[in-house]
């Protein structure tokens, strides 16, 4: 079949080409459009010489928050699949924003599960299936570590919630692999974006004048710019020998200390408090141990296709954000 090709522009100085084997324009199914990253894809790719469809449970969440141009649909066939160029997974009940009582882990889990399992199963069934299945993750697949470099092929994986949901996730997203499907799964972490996400939330006791560490400080967080996130997803589609699972981080972690300094300096704002482990707990239970614990996660399959950052130091990605 003849190729053509499709030009998405990022930015004034980059520009990222598509191979499209179906015609001149690009079809793309998205579920989780709505989230911080979804948006953010579509932001980018709307506009272009593309079809996008987007996969949502609130219709009328989605028309509002969503260009008019976009195609929305709240249930999945495999007519929705067959033709799709790329499918991208981004589906899932935030895991920050509920304390984890057994319902709520329930929610998480289904939220992720259910959609891949059945994008999967349309993805084996289809006759002429989708090239590329990115499907969501996190490094929370890693569980608490120390202060270890983390890439790709470590298994030392802890045994908590955070690594039964994604490993689960992960799995049912790699049956879709095949000779004509690539299948690339997203292992993100910390997602930095000034209005929203984990970082909007950190905000307020910064702009209170009573910011500062979180225990101890030694816990290491693997961060991520939201213009580096969509980079690397649009790198991802560009670069057939990425698959599998990508830790989509910045190459420089910093622990919990260095990254609350950076944001106080950032913000012009005092950083002398310090959260105590037991108030955490007794706030947030169980998930408590996602701003007690860390991970030390580097891009290593990125660094290795030639990924450039363009946000690659804290200070550098915080600065963008705030000033």
């Amino acid at each position: 079949m003849r190729k053509t090709y499709v030009v998405i522009r990022l930015t004034l100085t980059k520009m990222y080409v598509f191979n499209v084997n179906r015609g001149n324009t690009m079809n793309i199914l998205i579920t989780g459009g709505t989230g911080l990253i979804g948006r953010s894809l579509i932001n980018v790719l709307n506009g272009e010489n593309v079809n996008i469809t987007v996969l949502t449970r609130d219709m009328s969440k989605a028309s509002t928050k969503l260009s008019k141009s976009i195609k929305l649909i709240n249930m999945l066939s495999i007519e929705n699949i067959e033709n799709q160029d790329i499918v991208i997974n981004l589906a899932g009940e935030p895991i920050a924003d509920k304390r984890w009582s057994n319902t709520q882990k329930e929610i998480i889990c289904n939220s992720r599960w259910t959609v891949t399992e059945q994008i999967s199963t349309f993805i084996q069934q289809a006759k002429n299936p989708p090239s590329l299945f990115i499907s969501g993750s996190a490094i929370g697949i890693y569980g608490r570590q120390n202060v270890e470099s983390i890439d790709e092929s470590f298994q030392g994986f802890h045994p908590e919630f955070t690594h039964r949901v994604c490993k689960t996730w992960e799995h049912k997203a790699l049956s879709a692999k095949s000779t004509k499907t690539r299948v690339a799964i997203l292992r993100t972490g910390i997602v930095l974006d000034s209005k929203a996400g984990a970082l909007s939330k950190m905000l307020t006791p910064f702009k209170l004048g009573v910011g500062g560490k979180i225990s101890h400080g030694d816990q290491v967080m693997s961060w991520i710019h939201i213009e580096d996130v969509i980079a690397a997803i649009l790198h991802i589609k560009n670069t057939p020998t990425l698959e599998g699972a990508i830790n989509i981080t910045a190459q420089t972690p910093v622990t919990n200390k260095h990254f609350t300094a950076a944001l106080a300096k950032v913000l012009n704002r005092p950083n002398f408090m310090t959260t105590p482990a037991f108030m955490l707990k007794v706030i947030f239970g169980e998930m408590a141990d996602l701003l007690l614990f860390g991970q030390h996660v580097i891009p290593d399959k990125l660094q290795k296709s030639g990924f450039k950052f363009k946000y690659p130091t804290i200070e550098a990605a915080l600065k963008n954000l705030f000033q």
